[in-house]
């Protein structure tokens, strides 16, 4: 899976966690641009992407996320190749 396909599914659970409706999500994007992204919506946002793509990820890992682009990165690391 590429990481624009990855992106966009990650949109499609921005949309849904953070209940947004016009979000334009790119590598770029960070908790910093969405309003609604707090402490426990981000928990739920990372359990749903555990979910989506059946992986799981290490307390490291999200610790050191710092956008979109780093979340895909680390999604498509996981996925069976």
């Amino acid at each position: 899976m590429t990481i624009d396909e990855i992106i966009h599914k990650i949109s499609g659970v921005m949309v849904d966690v953070f209940d947004v409706d016009d979000v334009d999500v790119t590598a770029a994007t960070s908790a910093d641009d969405i309003e609604e992204w707090d402490s426990l919506s981000h928990i739920r946002f990372i359990i749903t992407l555990e979910r989506l793509f059946k992986i799981k990820f290490l307390n490291e890992e999200i610790a050191d996320l710092k956008n979109v682009g780093d979340l895909a990165r680390v999604i498509q690391a996981k996925l069976p190749a």
